[in-house]
């Protein structure tokens, strides 16, 4: 390999550099040339070499993007600015690009470069500065250089102005007080016949009010008619050669106009009213036959349902996105997934509709469509068709990938949970999705399974004998086996017994005591069986020895054996069941009678669960303005679930109340008062003062206080004060801890059936040592009278260190709340 000889005059060139470099076998061999040249460039730099300056920065830029160091270069670059040569100043002003940002103090001597060029009288040298300025602007640069910018979008060369617009666009991202300078030129560049100009200065309006609120309210007011005007032009001016695209006049222009109105008609019903005529037109008159005319009308769309228009608009973009779903372009039907999925909660009976279309789509091979399309089935699950929806999402649970079982199961059960038309229904069709679904089921599904059962007297003895004929011929699917072997063990004696009412076409099976026995023995010793299964098993062989009195020897020797178990949590139940058995005879029925009701507390593992809820913010920090509830109701549904995208910590009542149960422990003959939310209170005998005092807050309410979050220090207290159908918490939060706690913002969400308002807190900074406080007022609408279920979110730093972030579910407030 030849390597560059430095005793020549002329320096290599930039494309022999480049072949060399590239002709290198190793990265041995392209360091050796890299380092060769560098060494060269530097001792050119370094003897003022101004005749190849110009050739060796850009070398060195070359060198530069392969990843090399070159930051030697950049006062080269510098002096290249200052020069009188257009080709010197291209390579400067390029290098400056590449080689500086607003990080490093060096390029503030660029300025004064800048502002000479910026008024240069050759376009192309104004183009350059304009580009750089737009490239590497800090926020001093830019409110130094702005008053030049604003000059140069009112040039007549549209080249320049352009650019200026385009520079502008920068300068506000990084300033957006930058605003004013621009406010006034910004309308005259709507009048622009040039369509460069035009879409600059739709951009740079778009960037306006999206960073600055006044910038909005402004143009909110001016622009919107100009903006319909232009956009209607657009579709009303017949072909034009020079901005076509596939039959469509300059489609960019188009999305970037409706984008701009979709920000401006943002909960603004005035501007919306005047963008209604327009959205209609672009909707009816678009060809949909190309991608072209596509991207416009999804751009439509999503202006449609994001502004304040009218209901008929509404089903219109709901169709244009139902014929989507009929295109044979995979990322066509994606996108109408997608945004269906979005705008469901904004017109749940139009996309109804298409919901024929929506289930054919869980048969497409391509697994994203068929995830969008399962999300969407769920989201349109009501009381009236959760039978035949949910036939549909069991045929697909029989075929899908196993990576969808786990979800699919999961948002069945629980839209079976809300929308079951009757008890047996709800408990047939969850042992079909167990069956269906085999070992892909959640935990807290059989759990909450349990939890149904459990609270269904009229079923128990008919799910007893449904789920012994599922597992007499097959216990490999864990999820069944572990629900049948918890209700058998509860419930088994109805079986037995014939307790219960059989269904009309349902043959006569007799199960006897041995039977189920054997059944559960033979879980209890199946290799393959988890931990989980045999712990369930062994339970119900316990509660089994009382009710099958026959079978009591068999069930004794089995817990004998088990007493030796390798298995440490299957050893202990054995040897304390055994003691049962031999030391205990006399209490071992009351032991194992059946268990009350079980609280079915709500799950939160699934994608479609938030749906069910409402929430809102407040940041004192982001919006210094309330804003009620009807706003809040009208964001888009992947914003509304920011809060609940991740499972919750819960706090039920069996948490809240855990210091009662130490009274059933003990057996104690005194009669127990009132419980409160605070069981510390009911120990020391403050809840009669909270029933009867006025608490700190200065409200007088017979409604006991309840403690929300006790953690790191964090304790938050919920005073309560009801008028009529409203229902006020006070929140008062204080820190124990010995450092301040900063940012702090809380977060709240109820039930759809629920209207929840939540006023701006008296602060975000909770001093330390219990010094003070901060407050905060939920109100409540509860027209219903429904029991009182909440979804808390915390987040907070302690002195604007890491931030933290809490959750915690809320489901034992007092009944006071509610009745």
């Amino acid at each position: 390999m030849k390597f560059p000889d430095l005793s020549m005059s002329n320096p290599v060139r930039l494309r022999d550099l480049i072949r060399q470099i590239r002709s290198a076998k190793t990265a041995a061999e392209e360091r050796a040339v890299v380092q060769k040249e560098c060494a060269y460039i530097r001792d050119a730099f370094r003897d003022e070499d101004n005749t190849w300056r110009c050739r060796n920065v850009a070398k060195l830029l070359y060198v530069s993007l392969l990843g090399y160091p070159a930051h030697f270069g950049q006062l080269e670059c510098l002096k290249l600015i200052a020069s009188t040569r257009f080709t010197d100043k291209r390579i400067g002003y390029l290098g400056a690009m590449l080689l500086l940002d607003e990080r490093q103090d060096i390029h503030v001597l660029i300025t004064n470069s800048l502002k000479n060029d910026l008024n240069h009288s050759n376009q192309y040298i104004a183009g350059l500065a304009l580009c750089t300025l737009g490239s590497i602007c800090s926020p001093e640069m830019s409110r130094d250089l702005g008053g030049e910018v604003e000059k140069l979008t009112k040039s007549s060369n549209p080249f320049i102005k352009k650019k200026a617009v385009l520079c502008a666009v920068r300068i506000i991202r990084k300033v957006p007080e930058q605003f004013d300078i621009f406010q006034n030129s910004v309308r005259s560049l709507l009048s622009e016949k040039n369509h460069g100009v035009l879409l600059a200065a739709i951009t740079l309006i778009s960037e306006m009010c999206e960073q600055n609120q006044q910038a909005l309210q402004i143009f909110r007011k001016v622009l919107v008619p100009n903006l319909v005007r232009i956009l209607k032009n657009l579709i009303m001016s017949g072909y034009s050669p020079e901005h076509d695209v596939s039959g469509i006049s300059d489609p960019f222009l188009q999305v970037r106009l409706l984008r701009l109105m979709r920000i401006l008609g943002r909960n603004d019903i005035e501007a919306s009213e005047v963008m209604n005529d327009i959205l209609a037109q672009v909707s009816t008159n678009t060809e949909n036959s190309k991608n072209v005319g596509n991207a416009i009308l999804y751009e439509t769309v999503l202006t449609i349902m994001d502004i304040k228009s009218e209901s008929g608009l509404r089903v219109l973009a709901v169709n244009i996105l139902g014929r989507f779903l009929l295109n044979t372009d995979k990322n066509i039907r994606y996108v109408a997934l997608n945004t269906l999925l979005h705008v469901v909660q904004a017109d749940h009976s139009a996309v109804q509709r298409h919901r024929a279309t929506v289930v054919d789509c869980l048969k497409d091979a391509d697994v994203s469509i068929k995830r969008r399309a399962m999300e969407l089935c769920f989201a349109l699950i009501n009381s009236n068709n959760i039978r035949t929806m949910i036939n549909e999402m069991l045929t697909f649970l029989a075929t899908c990938e196993q990576e969808f079982k786990a979800d699919c199961t999961s948002n069945m059960f629980l839209a079976m949970d809300r929308f079951a038309p009757s008890k047996r229904w709800h408990v047939d069709q969850m042992i079909k999705v167990l069956t269906t679904a085999g070992n892909s089921v959640r935990d807290d599904i059989v759990s909450s399974l349990i939890g149904i059962i459990s609270s269904s007297p009229d079923l128990h003895g008919y799910t007893a004998q449904q789920l012994f004929k599922m597992i007499r011929n097959d216990i490999t699917q864990q999820p069944l086996v572990q629900v049948a072997s918890w209700t058998l063990g509860e419930f088994g004696d109805l079986c037995v017994n014939g307790q219960y009412e059989r269904a009309e076409d349902e043959e006569n099976i007799q199960v006897t005591e041995e039977e189920i026995v054997n059944r559960l023995e033979k879980i209890l010793n199946w290799s393959i069986s988890t931990v989980v299964t045999r712990e369930y098993a062994i339970n119900a062989l316990m509660k089994l020895s009382t009710r099958f009195p026959t079978c009591s020897d068999q069930i004794q020797s089995m817990m004998t054996v088990y007493a030796c178990n390798m298995n440490l949590e299957l050893q202990t139940r054995a040897v304390e069941y055994t003691s049962l058995f031999t030391k205990h005879t006399q209490i071992r029925s009351s032991i194992v009678e059946r268990m009350p009701v079980l609280v079915n507390n709500q799950t939160s593992t699934t994608n479609n669960e938030e749906q069910t809820y409402e929430q809102e913010e407040s940041s004192l920090a982001s919006k210094p303005n309330f804003q009620t509830t009807s706003d809040v109701k009208q964001e888009p549904v992947a914003d509304l679930l920011k809060i609940l995208d991740e499972p919750s910590t819960t706090h039920t009542s069996h948490e809240l109340y855990t210091h009662d149960n130490i009274f059933d422990v003990l057996s104690s003959p005194i009669e127990q008062p009132i419980l409160s939310s605070n069981p510390i209170d009911d120990i020391f005998g403050n809840n009669l003062l909270n029933n009867q005092t006025t608490s700190s807050n200065g409200i007088n309410s017979s409604i006991p206080q309840m403690t929300a979050i006790d953690k790191n220090g964090l304790r938050i207290i919920f005073q309560f004060e009801r008028k009529d159908k409203n229902l006020f918490i006070h929140l008062q939060a204080t820190n124990s801890a010995k450092i301040p706690i900063t940012n702090f913002v809380f977060k709240a969400a109820v039930p759809k059936t629920f209207n929840l308002e939540l006023l701006p807190p008296t602060g975000t900074t909770i001093p330390s040592n219990n010094s003070g406080d901060v407050r905060q007022t939920i109100k409540i609408l509860n027209p219903n009278k429904e029991k009182l279920r909440m979804r808390i979110k915390l987040n907070y730093s302690f002195n604007d260190s890491t931030p933290i972030s809490d959750e915690a579910e809320l489901n034992a407030f007092p009944e006071q709340c509610y009745h």
